[in-house]
């Protein structure tokens, strides 16, 4: 991915002038650029190519670029490396049609949920984790506040585990207030790029400060009123461990917007579904309306789980219909 000549002057940057390094926040014009000697506050200037499908911001966290120095310890980002993945969403508000790419470059999303406080949003989960498989992108979902788990919430465990666990995508139940199960999501980390993301008050600014203590990320706690979280983290932010990797802490998401993706390919990104596709009467069945649909057998045989199921038809409607609520 490459930056198109910068019409403040960078067409005349010499190669001296330059300096590589990594987006490690973005406030949208802004960026923190991190070398290997120091942290750059850089402008985001030029016209970038980023193909035929528009962002709300053509440089994300994650992102390696070149950065030419200005003489007040500021710079310009001239060029933007290409990418090896990115991890998006649709865009909220009046951007909605575009897509709001959360961070690029990582080797793991993790998907954090919490036991109560609020509860876990199964069809949240499913909404992060359909542009992950479709961008190549292993991921997992960390389970937090073990320690508010009382016997009654037994089930509610079971069925994620029965859902996701046994499909192949790893749960961990930690908890950053006691420290439960931190010692193995920090195993997972070691010489990665990770992503945490998942909706406010779920802990996982909590979570960082555990993984890394002394950073210090603001938190807050959940309302008691509403039950939902309330945003403490305003921009992504990547930051390094000392055990080995980074990892990304990314503001708390209501909502997961699924964008780019026909309705007749989003069956190919739900794991468990792909090994009944070629079963179907037709190549392009949809899994909800066509007769000799393998995939529907496969939820009354117990194949598919039924939540799993829900989850794919929200968003099956939701991309026909190009409505970000839908399914929420």
């Amino acid at each position: 991915m490459n930056a198109s000549p910068d019409t403040d002057g960078a067409r005349d940057t010499s190669p001296a002038d330059l300096v590589a390094g990594t987006v490690i926040r973005s406030t949208g014009s802004w960026c923190d650029v991190r070398t290997d000697e120091e942290t750059i506050p850089a402008r985001v200037r030029g016209r970038f190519q980023l193909g035929e499908q528009g962002a709300t911001s053509p440089v994300a966290v994650g992102d390696r670029v070149m950065v030419k120095r200005n003489a007040d310890a500021t710079g310009v980002i001239t060029q933007i490396h290409e990418r090896k993945n990115q991890l998006g969403r649709r865009a909220a508000g009046r951007r909605v049609g575009r897509e709001h790419i959360l961070v690029a470059n990582i080797d793991c999303v993790w998907i954090v949920q919490s036991i109560r406080l609020p509860h876990p949003n199964p069809g949240f989960v499913d909404r992060v984790l359909v542009p992950a498989e479709a961008n190549e992108i292993p991921a997992g979902i960390v389970l937090n506040k073990s320690d508010l788990i009382q016997e009654k919430h037994a089930g509610i465990i079971a069925e994620l585990r029965n859902n996701y666990a046994r499909i192949g995508y790893p749960i961990l139940t930690v908890s950053a207030k006691t420290g439960e199960g931190m010692e193995a999501l920090r195993e997972h980390l070691v010489e990665k790029t990770s992503v945490f993301t998942g909706p406010s008050g779920v802990g996982k600014s909590s979570l960082i400060n555990v993984l890394e203590p002394g950073l210090d990320i603001k938190t807050s706690h959940v309302s008691a009123k509403t039950q939902k979280g309330r945003h403490t983290t305003a921009y992504a932010t990547l930051f390094s461990l000392k055990s080995g990797g980074y990892i990304v802490d990314t503001p708390g998401i209501r909502e997961f917007g699924v964008l780019y993706i026909d309705p007749w390919e989003l069956s190919h990104y739900f794991i468990e579904i792909k090994p009944y596709l070629k079963a179907c009467r037709f190549p392009t069945c949809t899994h909800d309306h066509e007769p000799d649909c393998a995939v529907k057998q496969g939820v009354t045989e117990g194949g598919i789980s039924e939540q799993r199921y829900r989850s794919y038809l929200n968003i099956l409607d939701a991309i026909r219909l190009g409505d970000k609520d839908v399914g929420r």
